[in-house]
């Protein structure tokens, strides 16, 4: 296939040639990949300005996005990958492998610094999904930092890269500096920017919020550095439905939830500030567990509690008439349950696990592809299978839930997408969903909103 950069992609393409080290921070659909793809031919075969290039990137599309990106366009079919994956002594085969791009799950890049050290031989590292090294006490983040000196080119992709708010962006724009711009000291940025919010009983502080200006003032400093674009201004993209199927639950599923919110909400602290995020994300999981129909006891095991999500799920399925779907679970027992469920179907379903199954799945031949949104957050095409999503079960994580949805709505879908939630009515399935219809602030809302319905357990009110 040619490749016709849009203006947008030729404006990518540009500033990485004339930028050594920078961040594109581009909304999913507007093609990172091969924009970064044709920069690396360029430098590479064209400018002989690079020898070896680092792709530092999720397992998932380590394993067989960035090889079959380049092996769709004629001018970066020539380029040759060598995936460094798998066992120790497979990746350092690998290594050995002549080729122009080494691919590394992100997870192995302490690996990666420790098997060289001084000896680092890659003059240009692609960090895809940049935003996994925001943590400055990552290691993989002070691995990868520790090279700094020994890479003549970085570029750095993502389309949220500040999931959690302006303080994520200090680690990724010190990969690209070395902290000239937002400071030397993660420490210093943050008095800088941001202020105390919630402190302990000791003065310890929990939590920071922006001061004023913080925004547009980490913009401007990094504004020659980074390149941020969103998908909305330069993609006529299929509209999306979002579709709601309200499943009510049963007497006795009603029951057990009741109960079981009751007897979690009484074991936490009496003082409302004194529940942690921790404790609270606990009882929102089990909330949400027991909506989907099944809840993990002391000894993980998996108990049904209804089939009530399970039944309407099916009933989807049914009414789809043979439409494919790309179909999301939270939990392991709600993938059992659905896999048990359609096993007489007669329906081709499959887990997402290997690049085959996105292959099969763009060609037609799987009806319901079955996965978890943490597997399916970044670089996969799965637009051209299907333009039917379904959430079994939701995340409250809003970045994982726009990546997910991302897999259908993206260039190249030529249908409108419809994105089916089964919300369990009365349940914590609402106010999650709720969150998630809020965009910003999701998390926040889903802690706030759980502590209102603390409060009404404990006033008599439910």
């Amino acid at each position: 296939m040619i490749f016709k950069p849009h203006a947008y992609q030729q404006h990518c393409i540009d500033r990485i040639l004339d930028t050594k080290k920078i961040g594109l921070f581009l909304e999913m659909g507007l093609g990172k990949t091969v924009t970064t793809l044709t920069a690396v031919r360029i430098l590479k075969c064209d400018r002989f300005e690079v020898r070896r290039v680092l792709v530092i990137a999720p397992k998932k599309v380590a394993e067989g996005t960035w090889t079959r990106e380049k092996d769709k366009w004629e001018h970066t079919k020539l380029l040759r990958v060598s995936p460094v994956l798998g066992p120790q002594q497979k990746r350092v085969k690998a290594l050995m492998t002549p080729a122009d791009l080494y691919i590394i799950n992100r997870d192995n890049v302490t690996w990666l610094v420790d098997y060289y050290r001084n000896a680092w031989p890659f003059d240009m590292v692609i960090v895809d999904e940049s935003s996994s090294f925001k943590s400055p006490s990552a290691k993989r983040f002070k691995a990868l930092a520790s090279m700094s000196g020994h890479i003549e080119r970085m570029v750095e992709l993502t389309g949220t890269p500040s999931p959690n708010g302006m303080s994520d962006l200090w680690s990724q724009v010190y990969l690209l500096d070395g902290g000239e711009r937002l400071g030397k000291r993660f420490t210093g940025f943050r008095e800088r920017y941001f202020e105390p919010d919630r402190r302990g009983p000791e003065g310890m502080v929990y939590s920071y919020t922006a001061k004023k200006g913080t925004e547009r003032g980490i913009l401007e400093k990094i504004s020659d550095i980074c390149i941020s674009m969103k998908a909305e201004d330069y993609l006529q993209l299929p509209d999306v439905t979002v579709h709601r199927i309200p499943v009510a639950l049963d007497a006795k599923a009603e029951k057990s939830y009741r109960e079981l919110e009751r007897q979690m909400v009484l074991s936490l602290p009496e003082e409302e500030d004194e529940i942690s995020v921790t404790s609270a994300a606990a009882l929102s999981n089990k909330l949400l567990q027991i909506a989907n129909g099944a809840v993990y006891d002391e000894d993980h095991m998996a108990h049904e509690v209804h089939r009530c999500k399970i039944e309407a799920f099916l009933e989807l399925i049914e009414s789809l008439q043979g439409k494919p779907a790309l179909a999301f679970y939270n939990f392991q027992h709600d993938r059992e349950r659905i896999l048990q469920a359609l096993g007489k179907s007669g329906l081709r379903v499959r887990e997402l696990k290997k690049p085959e199954d996105e292959d099969d799945w763009n060609a037609g031949k799987i009806d319901l592809l079955l996965a978890h949104p943490a597997s399916a957050a970044y670089g996969l095409n799965l637009q051209q299978g299907g333009n039917h999503v379904i959430w079994f079960g939701l995340t409250w994580n809003y970045e994982l839930y726009t990546q997910a949805n991302a897999r259908l709505h993206r260039q190249g879908q030529t249908e409108k997408v419809i994105i089916h939630h089964l919300i369990c009515c009365g349940t914590r399935d609402e106010d999650v969903m709720d969150a998630l219809e809020r965009k910003e602030g999701a998390q926040n809302y889903v802690m706030e909103s759980l502590k209102a319905r603390i409060r009404a357990i404990k006033e008599g009110k439910s």
